[in-house]
Parts: C-alpha cells; sequence; structure tokens
C-alpha cells in the first residue's frame, strides 16, 4: 500500500493528503475550532484543483482537524479588519463565494466528513459538499441574525435546495444549535454514525464510490446541478458528458465485466 501524499500550500491553516482514492482535505486551525480564516478560503480552490487533475483522486473528503470541530464557523477575529466596511466585507465575500462555488463545481464527488462544531461558515462549505456524513456528536446552526450579519442569496439558496425553504427560515430565525438527527431529519446530512466509526465508515463510503465509473459520476453530478438551475440549465453541456460516458472505454469495460460477472476496473476514460 502506497503512503498518503501530502501537498504543500502556502497556509499552514489547510492540509492537502492523497491517500489511495480519496482526496482529504483538512481545515487545520484545532485551538480555534477550525474557524475559517481568510487565507483558508483562497486555499480551497488551490486544493481542488491538484486533486482534480490527479486521476487517481476518486472522491474529496473535506473534514476539520481534531474532534472538537468540522468547522465552527467564520473566524470572527478577522472582522474588524477584514469585514468593517461595506468594501471590505464585499471583497471578504468575494474570496468565500469563489471558494464556494469551486467546491460545488468540483467534477469529482465530495463529502463533507463532520465531528463536533458545524456552525455558520462551516454548514456553508458542508451544503457544498455532495453528501454530509456525521457523527452522532455533530452540532449544526447558522448564528448570523445574533451577528447582525447579512446572508447573501447564493449561500442561502444553497441551503434551501438542500432542506427546502420553511427549515431554512427555522434555521436561521432560531440561530440555534441543532443536533446531528435533526440535521438528518430535515435532509441537511445524508448519514448520521457514532463518533468512533465515523472515519472507518467514511472511507467505505469512498471506496463503494470509487469503484464506480467516474465520468457516470461527472455526468450525474453535471445533470443534477443543471436541474437546480431551472430555466438557466444548460442542457447541451449535460448531454456532451452523457454521451462521452458511452463512448468511453469504461462503458466497454462496464458490459464485458457483467458478462464475464466479475467486477469492473474503471479508469475514467
Amino acid at each position: 500500500m502506497n503512503s498518503p501524499v501530502s501537498i504543500p500550500l502556502a497556509t499552514e491553516n489547510m492540509m492537502a493528503e492523497i491517500d489511495g482514492p480519496i482526496g482529504w482535505m483538512t481545515f487545520n486551525k484545532p485551538a480555534r475550532r477550525n474557524a475559517v480564516s481568510l487565507d483558508m478560503w483562497e486555499a480551497i480552490p488551490a486544493i481542488l484543483d491538484r486533486f482534480e487533475t490527479d486521476p487517481t483522486v476518486r472522491v474529496v473528503v473535506l473534514k476539520g482537524a481534531g474532534d472538537l470541530a468540522f468547522v465552527s464557523g467564520a473566524d470572527i477575529s478577522q472582522f474588524e479588519q477584514a469585514r468593517s466596511s461595506r468594501e471590505g466585507n464585499a471583497q471578504y465575500e468575494k474570496t468565500l463565494g469563489a471558494a464556494s462555488e469551486r467546491l460545488s463545481a468540483c467534477a469529482k464527488p465530495t463529502i463533507a466528513m463532520i465531528r463536533g462544531w458545524c456552525i455558520g461558515g462551516g454548514v456553508a462549505i458542508a451544503v457544498c459538499c455532495d453528501l454530509r456524513i456525521a457523527a452522532e456528536d455533530a452540532r449544526f446552526g447558522i448564528p448570523a441574525a445574533r451577528l447582525g450579519l447579512g446572508y447573501g442569496a447564493a449561500g442561502v439558496k444553497k441551503l434551501a435546495d438542500l432542506v427546502g425553504p420553511s427549515f431554512t427560515k427555522e434555521i436561521f430565525f432560531t440561530a440555534r444549535h441543532f443536533s446531528a438527527a435533526e440535521a438528518r431529519d430535515m435532509g441537511l446530512v445524508n448519514r448520521v454514525v457514532a463518533g468512533s466509526t465515523l472515519e472507518d465508515y467514511t472511507r467505505q463510503y469512498c471506496a463503494t464510490i470509487a469503484d464506480n465509473a467516474p465520468m457516470t459520476l461527472h455526468a450525474l453530478k453535471r445533470t443534477v446541478g443543471e436541474l437546480l438551475r431551472g430555466d438557466k440549465a444548460d442542457w447541451a453541456a449535460s448531454e456532451r458528458l452523457v454521451n462521452a460516458c458511452f463512448d468511453s472505454q469504461d462503458f466497454i469495460e462496464g458490459r464485458t465485466a457483467f458478462m464475464e460477472k466479475r467486477r469492473p476496473v474503471f479508469r475514467g476514460v
């Protein structure tokens, strides 16, 4: 078995590592419960660029360092400097928005592996992922109403697309913390497991995904994304990806493996 490969970054507050078919992205500020600072937002697109260009990476998993938090929110200690004016806030929101859109647009499946606190910006990051697997001790919330913060339409839409308008309003109106079980009931997370099994469960889930045809997964992800765009959907782009699947060597491999009653070996071509 090959050893995990670490990817050097410009900031020590983020870690990136490739371990088999998984690209791990770690929010690495445990002393502040992994609160996201500007350098961390800036690092997200660079990490995803690296993962997307590596054919061995089939799934991207986001996690927080330590046992206390996935991401406890944005680093409020930076707000006085970075968000105290309308102009500064606009620049901050631009950086945050670019990171969020890059995560949503990642061509490969993404999973948020959540233990402990997932608050504010943590929820924003998690809802940009395709799937969310949470430990039983996970806690979720968006405290914008307790900070006097306005929340942009793009971020609200991502949450509403996931949990619906009523739960979105409840999350914002109350600004309270929701348990992992409540988050599952509202559709915010896909799976809730014991904290002691969270990483093993996530790795097994990734292995299941990694065994499947990556071009099919990419086409499906794009199609779901276009469905959510409504009248602005680019169906031609989705159709090109579907046609590419039918023209691929993986489609030949899938058919052949089925007839030969063996496990297919997909290469993404």
